[in-house]
Order: C-alpha cells, then sequence, then structure tokens
C-alpha cells in the first residue's frame, strides 16, 4: 500500500537529497492520480549561482532516444515504414563497415540496440542543417562490435541514422520534424533542441568535481540521440502521452520487450521500442536515462498506476541521487519497492578472474582489465572524439557469481555492474554500461 501522500513534503526534500549527493541543482516532476507536481532545488549553475526553478531547461540526454523512437512509430502508424524496414531502402547511400549490414540492418535493429554497429562515434559535422545527414555518411568506417541482431549494445550511432530516416521521409531536419510530430502536438513550451532557443530560458550548465564542465553540450549531429533540452513537466507529458492516444494509437507497441539485456542489473531485464521495459515486485515498468557532459536525467513510467517520475540534475553523484528519489518517491506514491542497487554478496565470492584479462575495445571506449593482488582491476579510458572531456577512471571488480561483478568509483556511493559473457562461436564480451565490448587481446 502506498502511504498518504504529501505533494509539499518535497520542496524540502528535494533540497536535502541534493545536499545529500552533491547535486548543484535538480528538478522533479511527477505525475499522481492525473496531477502533475513540480519541485525545484539548488542552482543551475555554481559560478553564477542562478537558482534552479521548476521551469528550468536540463539537458535530458538520451531520453531523447525515446521521442525519436515514438518518431518513427509515427511515421510506421502512418503507413509510410515498418519496423523491418531496411535502412538502405531509405537511405540509398547508407553505409557502415560491413557491406552486408549496409544493406540489411533494419530500423528495429536501430530502435533496439541490436544493429551491433559501433555506437559511440561522436562527431562534429557543423551547425548546418545536413549536419544529421553529414553525420550519417561519416558512419561509413564503423566497425560492428557484434553481428547483426546477435545481443544488445546501445548504439548512439543507430538513433542518429534513425533520425536521418524520420528527415528522409519527412522531408524536414530532424529538429523541424520533433516539433512538428510531437513538440507542438502536446503544446509543449519548455523543450527545445538548439542552444540559442535554451538561452531564451533558465539553462542548466553541466558540473564536474562540482564546477562547470568545461562545455556545454554535445554537437547538433547528435540531436536523435540526446539533444533535448526540456523541463521536467515537459518530459512528464510525453510520457503520459504514450498512456493513452496522444501520440500513437498503439502506443503499447513500443512497451513489448524486443531484446533481453545482457546485464539486466543497470538499466532494466529488457529493451523495448525505445524504452527500457523492467519489472517492480511483477508490475511494468518503462524507463530511460540520459548523460551529457555533467548533466543527468531520468524517466520512469508504471502504466498501470498511471504515475510517471522525471528527475533532472547538473553534477554529482547522479545515479545514485536518481535511485534515492526514485526510491522514496514510487514507494510513497504507489507503495511498489524500487529494486536495490546490485552490490557485492554478504559472503565473499571466489572465481577465476585470470580469464577476463585483458583489453576489451569499442569506437570511443577502451576498458582494460588487469589482475593485481587476485583481484580484477579495471581501467576505463575514453578515446576518440570526446577524449579528454573525462580523466580516465580505475576500479577494482568484486564477483557477485562466476559473470557478474561489480565496482565502484573512488569515492562514490553506488556500485556499477558487469557482466562477462560470450556469443555463439566462443568471443568473450563485456557487457558495462550498457554497452557490448568485445575482447580484442589478452
Amino acid at each position: 500500500m502506498a502511504t498518504a501522500v504529501d505533494p509539499g513534503r518535497w520542496h524540502a526534500r528535494l533540497g536535502e537529497l541534493i545536499a545529500e549527493y552533491g547535486v548543484p541543482g535538480a528538478t522533479l516532476a511527477y505525475l499522481h492520480e492525473g496531477e502533475v507536481h513540480e519541485y525545484a532545488a539548488g542552482v543551475l549553475n555554481v559560478a553564477t549561482g542562478v537558482e534552479a526553478t521548476p521551469d528550468s531547461l536540463f539537458q535530458i540526454g538520451s531520453v531523447t532516444k525515446v521521442w525519436t523512437a515514438t518518431q518513427v512509430m509515427r511515421l510506421v502508424e502512418a503507413g509510410k515504414l515498418t519496423l523491418d524496414t531496411p535502412v538502405s531502402a531509405v537511405l540509398p547511400d547508407f553505409r557502415v563497415a560491413d557491406p552486408e549490414v549496409s544493406k540489411t540492418v533494419t530500423l528495429w535493429h536501430l530502435l533496439t540496440h541490436t544493429s551491433g554497429i559501433d555506437g559511440d562515434l561522436f562527431l562534429d559535422t557543423g551547425r548546418g542543417d545536413d549536419c544529421v545527414a553529414r553525420y550519417v555518411a561519416a558512419c561509413a568506417e564503423l566497425r560492428q562490435n557484434h553481428p547483426l541482431g546477435a545481443t544488445h549494445s546501445y548504439c548512439n550511432s543507430g538513433f542518429i541514422i534513425a533520425g536521418h530516416v524520420v528527415e528522409r521521409v519527412t522531408g524536414k531536419v530532424w529538429d523541424a520534424a520533433l516539433r512538428e510530430q510531437i513538440v507542438e502536438p502536446l503544446g509543449l513550451t519548455h523543450t527545445w533542441t538548439l542552444p540559442e532557443d535554451v538561452l531564451r530560458f533558465r539553462g542548466a550548465m553541466g558540473h564536474h568535481n562540482g564546477a562547470p564542465a568545461p562545455t556545454w553540450g554535445l554537437m547538433r549531429s547528435c540531436g536523435p540521440a540526446g539533444l533535448i533540452c526540456a523541463r521536467a513537466a515537459d518530459v512528464v507529458a510525453f510520457a503520459r502521452a504514450h498512456l493513452g492516444d496522444g501520440l500513437l494509437a498503439a502506443p503499447r507497441v513500443m512497451w513489448e520487450p524486443q531484446v533481453d539485456v545482457p546485464n539486466p542489473h543497470a538499466l532494466g531485464k529488457q529493451w523495448g521500442i525505445g524504452w527500457v521495459v523492467d519489472d517492480w515486485e511483477g508490475r511494468l515498468v518503462l524507463s530511460h536515462g540520459g548523460n551529457t557532459i555533467g548533466q543527468s536525467a531520468m524517466l520512469w513510467m508504471v502504466p498501470d498506476a498511471g504515475a510517471i517520475v522525471c528527475v533532472l540534475a547538473n553534477g554529482g553523484y547522479t545515479s545514485a541521487f536518481q535511485h534515492a528519489v526514485a526510491t522514496e518517491l514510487f514507494g510513497e506514491l504507489i507503495g511498489v519497492t524500487v529494486p536495490p542497487m546490485l552490490a557485492p554478496p554478504a559472503e565473499p565470492y571466489e572465481t577465476d578472474v585470470e580469464r577476463y584479462a585483458g583489453v576489451y575495445e569499442r569506437e570511443g571506449n577502451r576498458l582494460t582489465l588487469t589482475v593485481r593482488d587476485g583481484r580484477l582491476h579495471l581501467h576505463d579510458e575514453i578515446t576518440g572524439a570526446l577524449a579528454g572531456t573525462e580523466e580516465p577512471t580505475e576500479m577494482d571488480l568484486v564477483p557477485v557469481n562466476d559473470t557478474t561483478f561489480v565496482g565502484r568509483l573512488e569515492g562514490r556511493p553506488n556500485w556499477m555492474s558487469a557482466v562477462f559473457y560470450e556469443l555463439p562461436g566462443g568471443r568473450p564480451y563485456l557487457h558495462l554500461a550498457a554497452r557490448a565490448t568485445p575482447k580484442v587481446s589478452g
């Protein structure tokens, strides 16, 4: 049973939680029993001291992907596409490094993160309206992380490609199509994609280690994968439309599980069309998170309760903060227990860690695993266009069982999960941060 709900309590509680988790500023909106409640705490930028307000715009990062998936599904319902449509049928010049994948990868593969296309290419192709098209052209050199459809691996590149499909079918740049397909029909007044529009509002600045991040946002070419800025209430309004017929005749199609996630302990057990699909105590939960440069967003929806929560933050220990908000708020609103984050077992578990040592690498990320004093140690380094935006990180990995490990960065309150597994044929992979990274040496 849910406890008695006191909406007024969250005006103070949000401030207490941002202080506990070192978050400079945050906004929260939730839908409960048909009513939206909004809150804010802290500052948008520690250098300016500008106060966060409920109508402040934060970068929602990869929550954008649910919007892009919804754009595609609107075109599917209009009969202009199918999920089985090959990308090459819409974009005849589309290429990745694998010629067969270039011909056969479908929209379903892109929207479920099963294409295998190396997904973390962050490439600045300029501010022009052709930036997404130019990005997709640059994908011609992207290799496969895994064979087409063989497993799940989070793929930013795939959603940018999907965004270009939207452009080609609608005849509009992605930003304009987004406004026409979603923003304007829902009457969202505080949802924008370009910095010159965000500047007309109170916009949050990301933070690293308590200081403003060196860069405000990502390059425009990443739009369909993560460039929306919005107030929390607008994100809730978008999700609310998925409970009815506000955008789609059959939104539940997007909720159906499409693929199991090899590491079910991080974001959720399965992926639908755009949405992460999970369950809490047997109740369907749809969610998506997003991280940009020092900003973090989280959206959850429990359809059978009509409950939606969005929390946006601009730095600090955001993962632990967001989990704390969800745990407390969903317990209060609908009496459901949010599963705790995976942590080391009470009794140490012994397993052969030497077999996992080596280098695991994909576009934009290199993971080096060594054994130190009998423990598996991870060195995580960003490579490519975003190299240097964050320092390499180090942590020991603690076994939970023979294939599942957890690690925690120094000073961080939350544990991260990592799962080692093999694809048919025996090639080893590490599933960490929702991505499948192949072992390349060692």
